[in-house]
């Protein structure tokens, strides 16, 4: 007998009234958005300061809209293609799941070029200040992952492996957990630490850079436990689609990082 614990039997809906349900991932998501919005709101003011208060607030409706809509385009076009190109309409139907991290990356890193650009504010600086709360959200969608019981690990006889109800009589390793400790916890300290040096604060991109980097290398461990996707198995090399895809952060967040510059001081007469 190999042993296993067994996947603690948790409502996917955290709250109902009625015929009105919320449940964890949603919640997750809002969960993560304001808890982001209220340390950016203090991030921006460090010094040397790189945006308002009050343009965090409108920011938050841009990576909202960047979040969703990219994370949705990115599981289409990166995981599904061939189901939804020939029936397009179907990328609608949200409520039946289906989010890429690395489309949602995109869709932030859109919305950030188009608000910094309409604000005038510089694009890196303001980058470092709001990469650094992103593993709040990572974390709490993660621990939401494992509340539904989805997305789990390769079969494994390590002692705390569990038995998930839609993964088989294997115990599977809990890579859920994993996941939230690596891409949410570790990395959220690791851009805590940076953040908060103001010789790396003053290095525009570096923050932002590790960011990139850091959740890439954290999402090819995590990735290591992780069963794949039924509709794809394994790719090139044996790679995943997430480690794959991570790749590219990988080397531009490293690219960030060894470009990154002090802002040009003004010149004085």
């Amino acid at each position: 007998m190999i042993p296993a614990l067994l996947f603690p039997a948790f409502d996917p809906v955290a709250v109902a009234i009625g015929p009105f349900a919320i449940r964890w991932y949603a919640l997750a998501y809002i969960t993560g958005i304001v808890l982001g919005w209220l340390l950016a709101r203090r991030l921006v003011t460090l010094p040397p300061p790189v945006a308002t208060r009050t343009q965090i607030d409108d920011f938050v409706t841009w990576a909202t809209l960047g979040i969703v809509l990219g994370g949705r385009l990115g599981y289409v076009l990166f995981y599904r293609p061939d189901h939804y190109l020939p029936r397009p309409w179907e990328a609608l139907y949200v409520w039946q799941g289906g989010m890429s991290f690395h489309g949602g990356a995109l869709g932030v890193i859109i919305a950030l070029a188009w608000f910094c650009r309409a604000q005038k504010l510089d694009f890196l600086a303001f980058s470092d200040r709001v990469t650094a709360v992103i593993p709040i959200g990572l974390f709490l969608g993660r621990v939401a992952n494992f509340i539904n019981g989805e997305l789990w690990g390769r079969v494994t006889d390590v002692p705390w492996g569990m038995i998930f109800p839609a993964g088989g009589p294997l115990p599977r390793h809990p890579s859920q957990l994993y996941q939230a400790g690596l891409e949410g916890v570790a990395l959220f300290i690791l851009l805590q630490v940076l953040v908060h040096v103001p010789a790396i604060r003053a290095r525009r991109g570096f923050v932002a850079g590790a960011f990139l980097a850091g959740y890439g290398v954290a999402r090819i461990i995590g990735e290591m436990f992780r069963e794949p996707d039924a509709f794809l198995g394994f790719l090139m090399g044996g790679a995943t689609m997430g480690q794959l895809l991570s790749l590219p952060m990988i080397a531009f967040g490293a690219w960030l990082m060894l470009r990154a510059r002090p802002a040009a001081r003004p010149a004085t007469a």
